[in-house]
């Protein structure tokens, strides 16, 4: 399995799962390998007593540039969207634990998208939140085009995932896709924090009272299946194509 994604828990933070993108170089772009070790992590969580809250964090200066977009289009130009991903997002929208994630520089795509369903994002100043789906000719994942209208109005959800507009993090919390916004040194410290605060709290109410905001998965996995569907056809248009290959020209 990658070690580009690091599943830990640590003494310091009990009652803490870690999921730490871990792939610099690449600006942690995620492979389907990584989804797929993410995914087996959020589940095996939900079975794990120990485990209270599950926390994301990328490196510094980059949570997640979203898919590698190399081996993303080999599978997906053949098939469609790459189960892999939908797996992932099925696993985090039916996550029994808390999901907490923090945020410092880049969060492209689905590095944007996944914190839609973190229940606490904290993001460093110099972050920058950005979905170039239609650029791409493709349409937005992640059950975003549901959650977003209704969380930050449909010009800001419009302005965020149909024209690509880069929101900043402070941006990012006015629209209300992120809790709180620190200094760059503060990210990691802040998130673990927000989790053993949660780890502290009476579990069967924690439950409960997150299922209650959360609402309805079943609701949320209907339209990232309807989103699945409509990314797949995108896929094999012909002005897809055409913006895949300018992108790797450049």
């Amino acid at each position: 399995m990658t070690d580009h994604v690091i599943v830990e828990q640590s003494a310091a933070h009990p009652g803490v799962q870690i999921i730490r993108f871990n792939r610099p170089e690449k600006k942690n772009a995620i492979t389907r390998a990584m989804y797929s070790k993410m995914a087996e992590a959020l589940v095996a969580a939900d079975g794990d007593a120990a485990i209270r809250v599950t926390a994301f964090l990328g490196t510094e200066g980059c949570f997640s540039a979203g898919n590698d977009l190399g081996d993303f289009l080999a599978v997906a130009m053949g098939g469609g969207m790459p189960r892999e991903i939908v797996d992932f997002l099925y696993a985090l929208v039916r996550s029994e634990k808390p999901v907490v994630s923090g945020v410092d520089g880049l969060a492209i795509g689905i590095g944007t998208t996944m914190h839609f369903h973190c229940d606490l994002t904290i993001a460093s100043v110099r972050s920058q939140f950005r979905t170039p789906f239609v650029d791409l000719a493709l349409v937005p994942e992640a059950a975003s085009s549901l959650i977003a209208p209704r969380i930050m109005g449909s010009q800001r959800a419009f302005a965020l995932l149909v024209s690509g507009e880069a929101f900043s993090g402070e941006e990012a919390r006015d629209a209300g896709l992120v809790w709180k916004i620190c200094a760059p040194e503060d990210v990691e410290t802040a998130t673990l924090s927000a989790a053993a605060r949660l780890v502290g709290k009476p579990p069967e109410a924690l439950r409960i009272a997150r299922d209650l905001i959360r609402g309805d998965r079943e609701e949320i996995i209907a339209r990232i299946d309807e989103e699945v569907r409509h990314f797949s056809a995108r896929l094999h248009s012909a002005e897809a194509r055409a913006a895949f290959e300018a992108f790797m020209r450049r």
